[in-house]
């Protein structure tokens, strides 16, 4: 590695140590959106147990999104954001 570089992540790596401590405050703060599981599945009339089904997750890691327990991600989060945007299509796709 390049010592400009790794010099260069030493430094983030001392200055994230900073922020966590609270002796500096962070340049920039990046909100994550979060998905309402549970708007999404009840726009599509569906139970807990057909959406959980539907696409392929347990009904308690359903329940824990819904509940804000958890949060999905990658291609979970990926296809509730198909499923938000385009419900009927969606569904289609997905052999309702």
């Amino acid at each position: 590695m390049d010592n400009s570089l790794f010099d260069e992540l030493v430094h983030s790596l001392k200055e994230g140590g900073s922020i966590m401590r609270g002796e500096m405050r962070a340049s920039r703060r990046i909100a994550a959106k979060t998905i309402d599981v549970r708007a999404v599945r009840e726009r599509t009339g569906l139970s807990q147990s057909e959406f959980a089904h539907l696409i392929q997750v347990s009904v308690k890691t359903l329940q824990n999104w819904e509940q804000h327990r958890r949060a999905p991600t990658g291609p979970a989060a990926a296809l509730l954001k198909i499923v938000d945007s385009e419900p009927r299509i969606a569904l289609e796709a997905l052999h309702r």
